[in-house]
């Protein structure tokens, strides 16, 4: 009898440890569902622990997992285990593809353009001084035109916000004339504001040597030395916008204030500034596992997916008409169409942009 209940407890025991085997899996054939791992550019952070998107992309048999980086600082980081990396633009997404050996091209769910955002107070007096074409009703101006080009020769020469006509009129306008971004050697937001600087200043045209960067480097130092410890995190620096802590003019993905409006949030006197010359952030997926591979083609055509990309504020490619009926109550803000008013300035290949960045930081 002892026998017989020694080896019917054996077989419990080991029933046990295949169930737990069973129930402990992330993957697989317990469930169904695949898990994939990567690390994402912070601007997107919402939109991947958003229950919605999660439960979107149970129903087709995935679930993920991501931590946050800098787009450039993923270069550095040890990706041992993940399926893919997310950063903000196809610069930092190119080299990582070459640095991992990544057979094909970054996959490409969605975009957006930079903006600088403002409260009304600067916006107008940017205005009075020729920097920026409103938009609106007068004293409720929710868009506008920055004029890139006589902006940053005024940042150029050290103007401050005193010197501009009609300041006086706000007290918080004080100090040099400058946007604040994020920190260019380590996120992409802050990389791309001096790509379009660099672009600007040599006179509408892409920086690609040296001599090109050489030449910039006075203007993009400037830019980046006025700010003073600079913020690794465009989502941190945005949600200082909106509680009304930070600088006047501050650059932002058009997604993050796009999502904020959809969901019906406010800024008090917002205006949203789009650059006459920007760049538009190619949210690139580097598919580090074929897994991973498949997690970025589901986020490019499923339509659940695209349309919750939408309500964070991202324009999906080929999503015009998606993003247009998302935001159209939103027009005193947000632009539906970026053709024909906003030029796109052409970004450095990695190599370029990593000089331009490095050397803008650099002390004289």
């Amino acid at each position: 009898m002892k026998r017989i209940l020694g080896i019917v407890l054996a077989f419990a025991l080991i029933g046990g440890v295949i169930t737990a085997v069973v129930l402990g899996r992330d993957d697989s054939e317990a469930s169904g569902t695949t898990t994939v791992r990567g690390v994402i550019g912070s601007e997107k952070a919402d939109f991947l622990n958003d229950p919605e998107v999660l439960d979107a992309l149970a129903d087709q048999g995935f679930a993920v997992e991501t931590e946050s980086s800098g787009s450039w600082d993923m270069k550095d980081m040890d990706l041992k285990g993940a399926d893919f990396a997310f950063p903000g633009s196809a610069a930092p997404a190119d080299a990582l593809g070459r640095a991992h050996r990544v057979q094909g091209s970054p996959l490409r769910p969605f975009y957006s353009p930079l903006v600088v955002l403002a409260r009304r107070p600067a916006a107008k007096t940017l205005a009075a001084n020729g920097y920026v074409k409103l938009t609106g009703p007068a004293g409720r101006e929710g868009s506008g035109t920055l004029r890139m080009d006589p902006f940053l020769k005024a940042a150029g020469k050290d103007t401050t916000w005193q010197e501009l006509k009609g300041s006086g009129e706000y007290a918080e306008l004080k100090g040099t004339l400058s946007i604040t971004s994020t920190d260019p050697l380590a996120s992409n937001s802050g990389a791309l504001y001096l790509a379009t600087a660099a672009y600007v200043a040599n006179g509408n045209r892409l920086v690609s040597d040296a001599e090109g960067v050489a030449a910039v480097t006075p203007l993009t130092r400037k830019l980046t030395a006025v700010q003073g410890r600079q913020n690794v995190n465009s989502e941190d620096l945005f949600r200082d916008f909106t509680v009304g802590v930070g600088t006047p003019l501050v650059l932002a993905y058009e997604s993050q204030i796009a999502a904020l409006l959809i969901r019906g949030d406010t800024v008090p006197d917002l205006v949203v500034l789009y650059p006459d010359t920007t760049v538009f952030s190619d949210h690139s997926l580097v598919p580090l596992t074929e897994e991973g591979r498949k997690f970025g083609e589901l986020l490019q055509r499923d339509p659940t997916l695209r349309g919750l990309a939408v309500r964070h504020g991202f324009r999906p490619v080929g999503g015009s008409a998606e993003f247009a009926a998302a935001t159209a109550k939103h027009g005193a803000y947000l632009r539906q169409k970026l053709t024909g008013t906003v030029q796109q300035a052409p970004v450095p290949t990695a190599e370029v942009m990593r000089e331009i960045t490095s050397r803008s930081r650099a002390q004289k």
